[in-house]
């Protein structure tokens, strides 16, 4: 039986009510949270396994450079030959050690739906319209002071299939490499004030309030672009009690 909304939210309640109960901070979900239906499937329940020789596995440096990243791979509203649909937005931040220091030359990747709620691949085939001059994918290397900085659209929110009328709230994926292909952080950006975020599984099952509000950007005024972008902040903490929540082991 597929279940509705109503039981996801009860659920979220349920564990939410339980962790306040345990009064012992989690920043990161649990990988069985029940509500999120596919994580049941997908969170790994054997030991990690030791591997003996790291350099078989992975390559001793990451394969890319300043060389590699160009400018219109920063600006996701360039790409192609027509301007794309929808509200033109500037994310910019920095990446950040658990002392608040920069993390410099890494290399930040976005992936995103289009202002329809679409992405741009062949899984995703629910009836919004694709964008031709969209394909919502971009990358940069941080600063000298750690920061990023990408030109995009604010994505839409889109359907999927974890239960009855399931909704995702806009968001942007990021992905941040550190020296070898094996070092790499995957989490989500969302966007201030939006109505979905508690009825969606996925960021409800950063149970800790303090650790799921470090996801939401800020607006500011001051980084939008006169006539042409909205802006927002958004930074990112590698490690510590103010780390940004990554997506481990989904």
């Amino acid at each position: 039986m597929i279940p509705t909304q109503q039981d996801i939210s009860e659920e979220i309640a349920e564990r939410s009510r339980a962790y306040v109960e345990a009064e012992r901070t989690q920043h990161h979900p649990a990988r069985d949270y029940s509500p999120y239906r596919s994580s049941l499937l997908r969170h790994p329940e054997q030991p990690l396994v030791t591997v003996q020789d790291p350099e078989a596995v992975e390559l001793s440096g990451p394969v890319f450079g300043i060389t590699d990243v160009t400018e219109l791979d920063t600006d996701l509203t360039r790409q192609h030959t027509g301007e794309p649909l929808g509200e033109r937005i500037t994310v910019t931040g920095r990446v950040l050690n658990r002392d608040g220091r920069p993390v410099r030359g890494q290399l930040v990747e976005i992936w995103q739906a289009n202002a329809s709620g679409r992405y741009a691949h062949l899984r995703d085939q629910h009836p919004a319209p694709l964008d031709p001059n969209f394909t919502g994918v971009g990358r940069c290397l941080t600063d000298g002071d750690g920061g990023y900085r990408f030109t995009t659209i604010k994505p839409g929110a889109y359907p999927w299939r974890n239960h009855t009328n399931a909704w995702r709230p806009a968001h942007i994926h990021f992905s941040l490499f550190g020296t070898a292909f094996t070092q790499r952080l995957v989490t989500q950006m969302y966007f201030p004030g939006d109505p979905l975020f508690a009825y969606d599984p996925i960021l409800q099952s950063v149970t800790d309030a303090a650790a799921r509000s470090r996801l939401v950007a800020a607006y500011e005024h001051d980084l939008s672009v006169p006539e042409w972008s909205l802006g927002y902040r958004w930074d990112i903490v590698l490690d510590g009690p103010a780390a940004t929540w990554i997506e481990e082991g989904r």
